[in-house]
């Protein structure tokens, strides 16, 4: 039989529910107070008899009282609680750290996938993450809105947001998401689902994880210096990608808290300040128990859940292992609208709906997240040597809990990354040469880093050997999927892709290649000054962990040119790929040889290059901005015409607003004026013939900047054509 926490605290907390203190319980069992007080701080059990009047007094069951695996439902239920608005009438109209992240599954999978590896347990196997895409419709839907307080807690408050969403961002994208959800009678729940990790221990307000995921912003807390995570941002992916700003969590302890460790839950929800029935509230909610310490009970804890209830909510963990389920609730994908054409497979897409402008197709969807988690986790699901996988990645899609839309797959990181995962499985079992000469080889060489010493201080505080792996991409079907050539993919301790580049100037005729660079832990936990590498190139990295770099944190830490050690690592990377792709000369051509077959050829003098006949694109060569006294943003640019060609090709200034992730924001123009070489038609360039050189003037319309100028960086670029 399972059991829960010890006797004691269990029945302080269900008398806290219940409303009745030790001297009512007392006198309804016919039992002295001091009887009670024993029970409570465990020097005494009640009888097996007792614990049937114990049951009656606090309405359950009997066999709920010898279980205690989880609360009684007598006493105060389950409810939403909506932070009240400030008293000083401040308002939040959404979650700052939201803006961080698009509403993109790719980025809440590199997160998502980040936080369970950081938070694997110690004990040699892989932590197993599942993505499952929930698609609800009719019956099916309605019952889960009932289990989550739709109707009677929820919907007004979505209806306030509703009612002012013209006004900011996020009401808009709610508003959204409930419409979709009454229009098409459907909702995209997306669960997140974590085995073999800590799970959110500790207690619901203090510090822990718990506390730091479900209560706080900007706080991460991490089990290892190589962590992934620093900034306390990764989690609000979760709420990003809700379009009703909603998610639910279910977790299993790794530790026990109140004596229990299975079927944790809470709700959090994110919405814009809003007024309802004439009362201002600021903006989260909290969906669980009255916690019945806190003034008039109105703040809403964790409680131990039975498992019919985490079957209507949808957050059924499939064993005993510890770790957490997230439940996003209104997931939509906005960032797959920005996908090119050549990357649509009919195969998913329902031919009735075409899927093209659906942000919430869930065949989509799930070929968007397997194809993300096996760009940038191939290495963490990657095994050999004696070395187990550190990961194992599954995402389904269904319909209406039965129906199986896309069946399970397994991320294969062999499937997703091919060469990549040669070259490290190679690594691992010590099959590696120092220079290609065969197909399928995979070369090794050490490559420094010289750490600085922290606090600014002058001098070297050591070198650590990075390990760069060089192969080539053997097939057509290979490169495909290994993704652009010639590229290297760099990671450290918790072998997650941080860094993806190119490498520049590579001899003519190099054949393709794919390239991995371990740094940190990901070379070896024991490699000298490993992990003083893994806190720097952590430090290093900006919240969306895909570069190393100019940082905040690096420059406190360490020097505001600390960030010059690992321009040296890059140089000396590239360096030593270009030395080990380049082609080896074969042997006997020698000296000798060389200069007899010198001496037999003719060599003609070179002919003058012939001018070029085709169309000619200019080019953006210099461009100065300002932030105008009206906020907008202000430019003078210069454009440089290549010569020759038959016709210069008109071109069309577009500025956009840069984003950490995503497609950029489009500005339209207030204003284009023609200065030097060229005329303006309407938003088109058109330019002079004969002219080397054209410069022109622009400010951008104010009402379509989507936050204010100075929070912002611009980016313009020349289109040819309608700058489309």
């Amino acid at each position: 039989m399972e059991t829960g926490e010890e006797f004691g605290p269990w029945l302080s907390r269900q008398l806290k529910l219940a409303g009745k203190t030790q001297a009512e319980l007392a006198e309804e069992l016919g039992l002295t107070r001091a009887a009670v007080s024993a029970w409570i701080t465990g020097r005494s059990t009640p009888r097996p008899t007792v614990m049937t009047d114990i049951a009656r007094a606090l309405g359950t069951d009997v066999g709920t009282v010898h279980t205690r695996t989880t609360d009684t439902q007598a006493g105060l239920p389950l409810f939403w609680h909506h932070r009240r608005g400030y008293p000083d009438g401040g308002r939040d109209l959404g979650n700052a750290a939201a803006f961080a992240f698009d509403a993109d599954v790719q980025v809440l999978a590199r997160e998502t996938c980040q936080n369970s590896l950081d938070e694997r347990r110690d004990n040699g196997r892989p932590v197993r993450v599942r993505y499952t895409l929930h698609e609800l419709t009719g019956t099916a839907l309605e019952d889960f809105r009932k289990a989550i307080l739709w109707e009677e807690e929820l919907l007004p408050h979505y209806s306030a947001v509703s009612e002012t969403a013209g006004n900011q961002k996020v009401g808009r994208v709610v508003d959204a998401g409930v419409r979709d959800m009454y229009e098409r009678d459907r909702l995209v729940l997306l669960r997140v689902d974590d085995y073999n990790a800590s799970g959110l221990t500790g207690d619901d307000y203090e510090d822990g994880k718990f506390a730091a995921v479900v209560r706080r912003q900007l706080e991460s807390l991490k089990s290892g210096h190589s962590a992934g995570g620093s900034y306390g941002l990764g989690k609000a992916t979760l709420w990003a990608t809700s379009a009703l700003g909603l998610v639910l969590i279910n977790s299993t302890l790794s530790e026990p808290h109140e004596g229990r460790k299975e079927r944790r839950l809470i709700g959090r929800l994110e919405l814009p300040w809003r007024e309802v029935r004439g009362q201002a509230f600021a903006g989260p909610a909290w969906f669980g128990r009255p916690d019945p310490d806190s003034p008039g009970a109105e703040v809403a804890r964790s409680w131990w859940a039975d498992e019919e209830t985490v079957a209507r909510l949808h957050l059924t963990r499939e064993n005993d292992d510890p770790g957490t389920s997230f439940l996003i609730v209104g997931a939509h994908d906005v960032a797959s609208l920005d996908e090119k054409a050549s990357d649509t497979d009919d195969e998913f897409v329902d031919s009735e709906e075409e899927g093209d402008e659906d942000t919430r197709d869930i065949r989509r969807m799930h070929r968007r997240l397997v194809k993300a988690l096996g760009r940038d986790f191939w290495a963490a699901m990657t095994g050999g040597g004696g070395r187990s996988p550190r990961l194992e990645i599954y995402v389904c899609a269904k319909r209406n809990g039965d129906e199986v839309v896309v069946p399970e797959v397994q991320v294969d990181p062999s499937v997703e990354q091919p060469s990549r995962t040669r070259a490290l499985r190679a690594y691992y079992d010590g099959a590696t040469v120092d220079r290609l000469t065969e197909a399928g080889q995979v070369a090794a060489q050490s490559v420094p880093l010289k750490l600085p010493l922290p606090g600014g201080a002058r001098g070297t505080l050591g070198t650590h050997e990075a390990v760069l792996l060089v192969t080539e991409a053997l097939t057509d079907a290979d490169q495909k999927k290994d993704g652009p050539r010639n590229r290297v993919h760099s990671l450290r301790g918790n072998r997650m892709t941080v860094k993806r580049a190119g490498v520049p100037n590579l001899p003519l005729g190099t054949n393709p290649f794919q390239a991995v660079l371990l740094v940190g832990e990901a070379v070896g936990e024991s490699a000298p000054f490993a992990q003083d590498a893994e806190e720097f190139l952590r430090a290093a990295e900006p919240p969306e962990h895909d570069r190393w770099g100019q940082t905040e944190e690096l420059t406190l830490r360490w020097s505001p040119s600390a960030y010059r050690r690992i321009n040296t690592l890059t140089f000396e990377v590239n360096k030593a790929v270009r030395d080990l792709v380049a082609r080896q000369p074969k042997r006997g051509g020698g000296r000798e040889g060389g200069e007899a077959l010198r001496k037999a050829l003719t060599v003609k003098k070179r002919p003058k290059a012939k001018v070029p006949t085709g169309p000619v694109v200019p080019e953006l060569s210099d461009l100065q901005a300002t932030i105008g006294d009206d906020g907008e943003w202000r430019i003078d640019a210069e454009v440089s015409i290549p010569r020759g060609g038959d016709e210069v090709v008109p071109m069309v200034p577009v500025a956009e607003v840069d984003v950490r992730s995503g497609g950029r924001p489009r500005l339209k123009w207030a204003e284009l004026v023609a200065i030097e070489g060229c005329e303006v038609d309407g938003e088109v360039l058109r330019f002079t013939p004969g002219a080397r050189r054209a410069k022109f003037r622009g400010a951008t319309d104010v009402t379509t900047h989507p936050v204010r100028t100075m929070f912002t960086r611009l980016v313009v670029e020349l289109r040819a054509g309608k700058g489309e």
